[in-house]
């Protein structure tokens, strides 16, 4: 029977093993909780993954590891998040090498950018609010939409639509930023780089009344400069 040893449930997966054993080997004993990284943890372990924690790449590292905010990460979103990335040993170096390789492939591939972009609202919020502050919204979006995250500049003219968002944003809107507004906005991005015209908005569409009002905005401005 001794070829059944490995059967048991109560042992786990030697991958699981080395990842809680790396987990425990960046905790500090004095401040975090057994199960967690607490903030200055969570980005000594960043760091060492080469992270950049004012760029689009800290976003791509919470989404990973599906941490619950943004100075915090668990055992369990540590463990599973890195289980399920193919070929990645249980060692700072082997997940510094793919996170770079994802870093790389954050601006061209779009799914894994709207994936990172969803999870920014999740792991921003602070507290249990159900919505973003504009100023955190803000500062979240300069951080996306800049290398090596997906630019909102339109492919043609160039039209630097993030720039336009955000005066937009200080001079009308005192709300915060729900999920829907948020959501929408990457959608909208998407389809304001590749169409400058913004012929693909109309009155009757689908979108939240902040972008249309964004539209609106933007043409009168856009008018009064060639009047100008």
């Amino acid at each position: 029977r001794y070829y059944q040893t490995n059967s048991g449930t109560s042992t786990p997966p030697a991958r699981d093993a080395q990842l809680n054993k790396l987990f425990d080997s960046l905790r500090n004993e004095q401040e975090d909780a057994k199960d967690t990284l607490g903030a200055d943890s969570s980005m000594a372990y960043l760091n060492a993954i080469g992270v950049d924690l004012e760029g689009a790449s800290l976003f791509l590292a919470m989404e990973l590891v599906q941490a619950p905010t943004i100075g915090e990460i668990t055992r369990k979103g540590f463990v599973e998040g890195w289980k399920a990335q193919p070929g990645v040993d249980a060692k700072i170096e082997s997940q510094k090498q793919y996170f770079k390789r994802l870093v790389d492939s954050l601006s061209k591939d779009r799914a894994l950018f709207r994936k990172v972009y969803r999870y920014a609202f999740v792991v921003g919020r602070e507290g249990d609010q159900k919505a973003l502050s504009l100023d955190n919204a803000i500062l979240y979006w300069e951080m996306l939409f800049k290398k090596p995250g997906q630019l909102w500049i339109g492919n043609a003219a160039g039209i630097d639509w993030l720039s336009e968002w955000i005066t937009f944003l200080r001079e009308k809107w005192t709300r915060s930023v729900n999920r829907d507004m948020w959501n929408q906005t990457y959608e909208f991005a998407v389809k304001s780089s590749e169409d400058e015209s913004l012929s693909f908005w109309s009155e009757d569409g689908a979108w939240p009344g902040v972008i249309d009002q964004f539209v609106e905005w933007y043409r009168k401005k856009s008018m009064m400069d060639v009047d100008a």
